[in-house]
């Protein structure tokens, strides 16, 4: 055997202990993850998948759904938004495929359309057939998907700070590192081993700006579950994809004809109000924008009320009757 073959062969065991170690942390930190913030609520298997949703409020009330955005899960809603709302809806939280506890419907980045089907017919499950659906971020988006697509399913729709129109500005180079068919899946495992969830709830706090996150909201959303394989993966690949996605709908908006409130941050640098709720509102007929003075990408928890409001009004536009 040469000293070159052996020196491959050297460098090929070094490299495949490296990968087995970073695999072994990787997977300890996705178990330390879990075990710190297990599913809120129930598993709802909808056409083989499972969808996690939190159901909290009165059976009676009026079905609303609430839908978080880019790396989030259910915490983002349940932190505060929810339970306020639960005193007078029957609200259900889902986590969106591959985030959370939803399992991911494909490899290849679920669609906002798949994604609203597959929670359209998990909420149907949950005795909600025409609910009032919010989306937040890229929620929103989601949210949309569903007013457009399944527009027999939604009753109203509430739009929070939500991706709608198409924007001109690339995609970050962590974005199409992570969604890389090649560099994603030999990066995200370093990600996991290595990324403190420190890191995360960081970067989660400068979303609020120029708010700052509430009291005990970071270590409430759970960054590890962020930090998991599987997730960083599918949310690399959802936001990689979601241009196209608007760009294929959103000339369609048109055609919702149901009530819709819109509120949107004017200090939001994240999805921005005159790129994309501005227009939208002028795109659907009746649609009430309301702009959110001096607020950044997290009304639901700068301005919670504003958020209320508008649910209510929405209902009140509807004919629904939030439960006293």
């Amino acid at each position: 055997m040469t000293l070159a073959v052996k020196s491959l062969l050297i460098i090929a065991l070094l490299l495949a202990g490296l990968w087995a170690y970073v695999q072994y942390r990787a997977r300890a930190h996705e178990a330390r993850a879990e075990a710190a913030f297990p599913p809120e609520g129930q598993m709802v298997q909808v056409d083989g998948h499972a969808v996690h949703a939190v159901v909290m409020g009165p059976d009676d009330a009026p079905a609303l759904v609430l839908i978080h955005g880019a790396s989030g899960n259910t915490r983002d809603m349940t932190f505060s938004l929810a339970p306020k709302l639960a005193r007078r809806y029957r609200v259900i939280v889902f986590d969106r495929p591959g985030l959370g506890y939803t399992a991911r419907i494909n490899q290849s980045g679920a669609t906002i359309t798949e994604q609203a089907g597959l929670l359209q017919k998990a909420a149907e499950q949950l005795g909600a057939e025409r609910p009032i659906v919010l989306g937040h971020s890229y929620g929103g988006a989601v949210a949309l998907a569903w007013a457009v697509t399944r527009a027999q399913n939604i009753s109203r729709l509430v739009m929070l700070a939500g991706a709608a129109k198409p924007w001109d500005t690339g995609l970050s180079t962590y974005y199409r590192v992570l969604s890389h068919p090649i560099l994603g899946p030999l990066v995200i495992p370093f990600l996991t081993a290595f990324i403190d969830d420190s890191r995360v709830e960081t970067a989660v706090g400068e979303i609020f700006e120029p708010q700052t996150a509430p009291d005990g909201y970071l270590h409430y959303i759970g960054a590890g579950l962020t930090l998991r394989r599987h997730s960083l993966r599918a949310n690399a690949l959802q936001r990689a994809n979601l241009l196209s996605e608007i760009e294929a709908i959103h000339t369609r908006y048109g055609e919702i004809d149901l009530p819709v409130e819109i509120l949107h941050g004017t200090a939001d640098t994240t999805v921005g109000l005159h790129i994309h709720s501005a227009p939208l509102a002028a795109q659907i007929r009746d649609a009430v924008l309301t702009p959110l003075p001096g607020i950044g990408h997290m009304p639901q928890h700068a301005v919670p009320g504003m958020v209320i409001s508008a649910i209510d009004r929405v209902a009140r536009r509807a004919g629904l009757r939030p439960a006293p």
